[in-house]
């Protein structure tokens, strides 16, 4: 495939972000949207790019995440107004799980001025952020610290995790897939947080536009697992239905990034 030059840049763009908008690729390249779709439909077809609802990424696998500091960057805005909206309907005095991901980290900072919380979690950054919370009761995981986010995994985990029952588990995901299973890419991590799911009254989801239909290779739990979900832009066919079916409450906090 020959590559116009604005191609290649794009293309560019979306390797170093991992995830972009069509809207803000067309700013960026002062290009209409029809021609950014256009693009991005060939890069697609080519299997240079991946495309989802709204935006184009790089292609998926099903065995391996984007890096950390990558994913800090990814959606930074969804994810924001994902964590304030969640924040908000997270009540003052309750107990919480917080797992691993970049979108419970902001969370985790959305949850700051909340009044006698006791929260248990398995991921270092959020330990740090709420280490500073003068009202927050923190109690961090036993286990194996994975290096490249500091997320706690393994069995020492799960026996860690078992001991309790909180009112809401505030969970993250890498990938909602057509069939309605939540799926992320380390077994280790899977079985932690299916613990954390079997020992929470409420699991609430945040996971912004673009985990819709991302591939990943373990099944962590199915969409009836859940109480709500807190997305950035409405979630794209089948999920609609499928959310219904579930009875899981969508709480969408505004157009994609």
């Amino acid at each position: 495939m020959q590559l116009h030059p604005r191609q290649v840049r794009l293309i560019e763009e979306v390797r170093q972000f991992g995830s972009v908008s069509v809207e803000a690729l067309a700013e960026r390249f002062g290009v209409t949207l029809q021609t950014v779709r256009r693009d991005v439909r060939l890069l697609a077809e080519a299997g240079l790019l991946a495309r989802f609802h709204g935006g184009v990424r790089v292609p998926g696998s099903t065995t391996e995440n984007i890096a950390y500091r990558q994913r800090q960057r990814l959606n930074e805005q969804a994810k924001q107004r994902i964590a304030r909206a969640v924040a908000q309907a997270v009540p003052n005095g309750c107990s919480l799980i917080i797992n691993i991901g970049t979108t419970t980290e902001a969370i985790a900072r959305e949850l700051m001025q909340h009044r006698a919380l006791r929260v248990i979690t398995n991921n270092l950054n959020v330990a740090a952020i709420l280490s500073d919370h003068p009202d927050c009761e923190l109690i961090v995981a036993g286990g194996v610290v994975r290096a490249r986010d500091r997320g706690i995994i393994g069995e020492a985990t799960v026996d860690f995790i078992r001991q309790f029952k909180v009112d809401i588990a505030l969970i993250g995901i890498s990938g909602i897939e057509a069939d309605g299973t939540l799926r992320d890419f380390d077994y280790r991590e899977v079985k932690v947080a299916r613990a954390i799911l079997e020992h929470s009254r409420e699991v609430w989801l945040a996971a912004d536009h673009s985990k819709f239909n991302r591939p990943a290779m373990v099944e962590l739990a199915r969409l009836d697992n859940l109480d709500r979900l807190y997305t950035d832009a409405p979630p794209p066919e089948p999920f609609p239905r499928l959310l219904a079916e579930a009875g899981v409450q969508c709480i969408v906090t505004g157009d994609a990034a």
